[in-house]
């Protein structure tokens, strides 16, 4: 956002929203599961009663096609509309369905790696960060991915969110995984709740495997993978996609080394947070011209790959919590073409996290059965 401090002069704007009433901007022409649609009711009751709502559903279930009714029916009643996520890959990716949904509405992308100017626009679709530009803009606002660093727990991003939306607003959390304060908002009942524990194609999650392999976190510092790994990759490269996960970026050129020496023809590219490619990395693999990204967390979520399996290398080290692990789990199976795949940790041994996430996926794989 460029340079700002005390001496800045900052600046509002009032809110007019001087928008006309738009004739069926709704586009999508997709349908809804029954337990999709009761949620998306939930949502336009939220738009109507100025509430706070969490949609809480697993990874992969259509949370993005759930909320489209919400905001149709915010723009029909000439309200302003943000959406936002702390990550710039999950904006990426909701900014074209969104475009394509809503044809004829002016949409405004915002985040830090965008060239494109503000626009004074009826909907917003920004990382969190962005939301500090504003003050009592927005009429409905929806936080996308509300768990996620580095919105969760940072007080100035909250703070942001607050100052974003107007003094009666509605606001909509979306997440698969919902935090510690999140939980208790809704045992305070603070907020209501929809919660969607199928994804969309009927499917259930793919569940986590676990091989315990010795010294892998020395193998990797040498270089080196083992063989087993090395092996499930052979098999997994020209059947579908792949995401290696890695707990550290020093990793990242370890790993990428310890693979050339098993083969020259593999494509791959790594890919990490502060990298400046990251984006055209992404839409690369998309494009079927990589077999595989070697990444750190920060591809946990908010990217979709049509047909995919996943492999985190040292999952027992401490950077990966047991959100992280279900929404890395959570890559795999998104669509209803490939609704498998295989989800493999190598570990030294089984933490109490990765068993708290296989827990998880098993529980919501059995909420499905029984729904």
């Amino acid at each position: 956002m460029g340079r700002v401090d005390s001496l800045s002069q900052l600046i509002t704007v009032a809110e007019p929203n001087a928008f006309s009433v738009p004739v069926k901007p709704l586009a999508w022409s997709g349908n809804l599961t029954s337990s999709q649609s009761e949620c998306s009711k939930a949502i336009v009751n939220v738009v109507d009663n100025l509430q706070t709502h969490l949609l809480w559903a697993v990874t992969g279930a259509g949370k993005t096609e759930m909320i489209f009714a919400g905001i149709e029916k915010a723009l029909l009643d000439r309200k302003r509309v943000a959406i936002a996520s702390p990550r710039i890959d999950v904006i990426n990716e909701l900014y074209p369905r969104l475009k394509a949904a809503f044809p004829n509405t002016k949409i405004c992308l915002l985040h830090g790696r965008t060239d494109t100017r503000y626009q004074y626009s009826q909907l917003t679709v920004c990382t969190t960060h962005q939301l500090l530009r504003f003050r009592r803009a927005f009429d409905l606002l929806i936080i996308d991915e509300v768990d996620v660093f580095p919105y969760a727990g940072n007080p100035q991003l909250h703070f942001a969110a607050g100052q974003a939306a107007k003094t009666r607003a509605s606001r909509l959390y979306l997440t698969a995984t919902p935090d510690d304060y999140l939980l208790k908002l809704i045992k305070k009942k603070k907020i209501t709740t929809s919660y969607l524990p199928r994804r969309y194609h009927g499917y259930p999650l793919p569940e986590i495997t676990v091989k315990k392999t010795t010294h892998l976190r020395q193998m990797i510092d040498q270089g080196k993978l083992p063989t087993a790994i090395i092996k499930i990759i052979k098999q997994i490269v020209g059947r579908q996609l792949l995401l290696i996960f890695v707990p550290k970026i020093s990793d990242l050129s370890l790993v990428g080394r310890a693979l050339a020496l098993f083969s020259k023809d593999w494509r791959y590219e790594t890919v990490h947070s502060a990298d400046p490619q990251r984006i055209e990395k992404v839409q690369a693999m998309r494009d079927g011209k990589l077999d595989f990204l070697i990444t750190t967390t920060i591809l946990e979520r908010g990217v979709t790959f049509r047909n995919l399996s996943v492999i985190v290398l040292n999952a027992d080290n401490d950077i990966f919590g047991t959100p992280a692990l279900v929404q890395i789990a959570g890559r795999v199976g998104r669509s209803a073409d490939y609704p498998g795949g295989l989800v493999q940790f190598f570990v030294e041994q089984r933490t109490a996290k990765i068993k708290a996430a296989q827990m998880q996926i098993k529980k919501m794989n059995k909420m499905k059965n029984e729904t």
